[in-house]
């Protein structure tokens, strides 16, 4: 059993480039960028912010969704596979490209800010300080009086 599925939520980079051919079909190409935010480890080392590009090739139904809705810096989610394909250059050297081959897109009208709110906010309740014990207790239970008292 094999398994090969993608999901990516990001930007797209730049207008989708559409082209229709003689049967009718159509195909869509554009590109959607994903980012990894930049952090700070406990030692003070900065580790920056990772951005991702991502070709995305749409066809069939896809195509006029994209084409009447898909612009550059849209939101996007899309599910798909993975397909590499290598090909010869001008000058005959051999050039691989990774493609996500779209099974599923939606475009996202959410504002930025409510979705990276609803996403941080998880994250945000996870990195608040934990309650102390003493803040948490009221009082710690008595101890008894003699070892007499003791049940073992």
């Amino acid at each position: 059993m094999s398994l090969n599925k993608v999901i990516l939520i990001g930007n797209v980079g730049k207008d989708p480039v559409i082209r229709y051919f003689d049967s009718g079909s159509g195909v869509a190409n554009f590109t959607v960028a994903t980012s990894d935010r930049g952090y700070t480890l406990a030692n003070g080392t900065e580790i920056p912010e990772r951005t991702e590009w991502h070709n995305i090739v749409a066809n069939r139904d896809r195509v006029q969704f994209v084409e009447k809705y898909i612009k550059k810096g849209s939101l996007v989610y899309i599910e798909g596979k993975i397909r590499t394909r290598n090909y010869d250059d001008q000058s005959g050297t051999k050039r691989y490209v990774t493609e996500i081959y779209a099974d599923r897109i939606e475009f996202y009208t959410a504002d930025r800010r409510e979705v990276t709110e609803n996403v941080n906010a998880p994250v945000a309740a996870a990195n608040a300080p934990a309650p102390s014990y003493q803040a948490a207790a009221a009082e710690p239970p008595a101890m008894p009086d003699s070892a007499d008292d003791l049940p073992f």
